[in-house]
């Protein structure tokens, strides 16, 4: 069953795509560019974490400013853009014959590889001269019946030869000028002689752009790249908390993308599978999942697996299992793999049951969720602490956060190490107008060690009762409140011992 990711993606409009790591944003730009290809669409993918180079991208220092930084990687995209386009041409006659399309893609090559001199310039001119003399000298010997002759002869030649020089010295510096009314007007040529066939350039791994260089890059797709909305289409795919598309100057002007005006982000990968917002439609795209995963032609053909509801039949002891490791995947398609790989290699030859599930998400979650943590001071002090109040405190497994407080550096470290889950955005109460609160879930993997015991969470929020639990915050403020996690509380209660975990004055 289709998530809706791929119809979400099929916009011509400019798009920038959230997640995650492991929620498949990689791999929905690929689904992308694969399914682009044809007469009308050329897609063109970046990978962010191999474009530019070190020097470039992450020495800080007066020498190489934030704008030569963001011009070389810039550059390097142009450069990519350019084989791509130039690689489509030669496979296309009408293309390689088309002697304006040449000389457009030669105008882009040009716009790209302006360089200027920064500092002095010095011209020295040098005047010389030289004489050159050169001799020689001869003998001839003849002789004969008579007696012998001989004859003695020299020659003695003289040139002179001047010579003018000048030489010009550069005493500054040689940086890339990228001049975007120049790469703008090449593009939109050369856009234009490509006729119906539209652009798509579909950047990944934006979050891995040091956050400084973020918004001169994305300035440039302002400039250069957005305006042509007839030729081309941009893709981003980031992390939301790591994103840093605009900035603003000390003078008060900003440059960069405005999301929302100038690029939609109406895609939201977190937003999709989450077994609490729909369990059939996470269900069915994780048994196509694995159905996919196992049919990709990597692993050996297996009797009987002629479809996905076959997973369940051949590798599952009941649906039961199934929705079980649905649930610890909490919608995130790179878990739901490992956790599967590690549940088989703990039944062996035996069908997958709920507690091979429960043992492989533990193990998860201890080597790569958890260890993620350890170098973000007070994050796992957090999580505990989460632990104790939700779980063991209220014997739920979600929680209300307060939009304020969503940005908490703390919050944000456990939402993107997939500890803590967003399954519900923008709640209010009825009497309480301009208060918006998110619902969050601790992962699966935190908690599956109390399942069973007297702390085992009953459901997802408390309810207004005691021992009554719902799926959706109520509009009633009691229920609210006693859903919500109070920061406060726990700064109150950790923040001083955070602030000295040596225990020192």
């Amino acid at each position: 069953m289709d998530s809706g990711i791929a119809a979400g993606l099929a916009s011509v409009d400019h798009q920038i795509i959230y997640g995650r790591r492991g929620t498949g944003k990689t791999h929905a730009l690929r689904y992308l560019a694969a399914t682009l290809g044809g007469a009308d669409a050329l897609a063109v993918y970046f990978d962010l974490r191999t474009v530019g180079s070190p020097g470039g991208l992450f020495v800080e220092s007066d020498a190489v400013g934030l704008t030569e930084r963001a011009s070389r990687l810039m550059r390097d995209l142009l450069h990519q853009l350019y084989d791509a386009i130039l690689e489509m041409a030669i496979t296309d006659e009408k293309l390689l014959g088309n002697r304006v399309f040449t000389r457009r893609l030669d105008a882009l090559l040009e716009a790209i590889g302006s360089v200027t001199v920064v500092g002095e310039i010095e011209v020295e001119d040098a005047e010389t001269s030289g004489t050159t003399r050169k001799g020689g000298v001869s003998a001839e010997a003849t002789g004969s019946a008579s007696g012998l002759r001989a004859r003695l002869g020299g020659e003695r030649a003289r040139t002179a030869e001047e010579r003018d020089s000048s030489r010009t010295i550069r005493r500054g510096e040689e940086r890339l000028h990228l001049n975007f009314t120049d790469v703008a007007k090449a593009l939109r040529e050369l856009g234009a002689e490509l006729g119906r066939r539209r652009i798509w350039l579909l950047i990944d791994e934006w979050s891995s752009v040091p956050a400084a260089i973020q918004p001169y890059l994305a300035e440039f797709l302002v400039r250069c790249v957005l305006p042509l909305q007839q030729q081309f289409t941009v893709k981003i795919a980031s992390i939301e908390q790591q994103s840093h598309f605009r900035s603003v100057g000390r003078e008060g002007g900003s440059i960069g993308i405005e999301v929302g005006a100038d690029v939609s982000a109406n895609l939201d990968l977190d937003d999709f599978m989450v077994f609490e917002q729909s369990e059939e439609r996470a269900r069915e795209f994780f048994l196509g999942l694995f159905y996919k995963h196992l049919t990709s032609g990597f692993v050996a053909p297996i009797d009987g697996l002629n479809g996905p509801n076959d997973v369940v039949r051949l590798g599952f002891t009941d649906r039961r299992a199934l929705d079980e490791l649905v649930r610890a995947a909490e919608g995130v398609p790179r878990d739901a793999i490992n956790i599967a790989g590690n549940a088989a290699l703990k039944a062996l030859d035996r069908k997958i049951s709920v507690p091979e599930v429960r043992g492989a998400s533990r193990t998860w979650y201890h080597s790569d969720k958890e260890a993620a943590l350890k170098g973000v001071k007070g994050a796992q002090e957090l999580l505990s602490w989460i632990i104790d109040e939700v779980i063991r405190g209220r014997r739920a497994r979600g929680f209300l956060v307060n939009r304020r407080d969503a940005q908490t550096p703390l919050l944000v470290a456990l939402f993107e190490a997939r500890v803590l889950h967003l399954v519900r955005r923008g709640y209010s109460a009825q009497d309480e107008p301009g208060e918006r609160y998110d619902v969050y879930v601790i992962d699966y993997g935190a908690y599956v060690d109390l399942i069973n015991t007297n702390s085992s969470p009953q459901g997802m929020l408390p309810g207004i009762e005691q021992e009554t639990y719902v799926d959706v915050p109520p509009q009633d403020l009691r229920a609210i409140r006693r859903a919500i996690l109070d920061m406060d509380r726990f700064t109150a209660a950790k923040g001083e011992e955070l602030a000295n975990p040596d225990g020192g004055g």
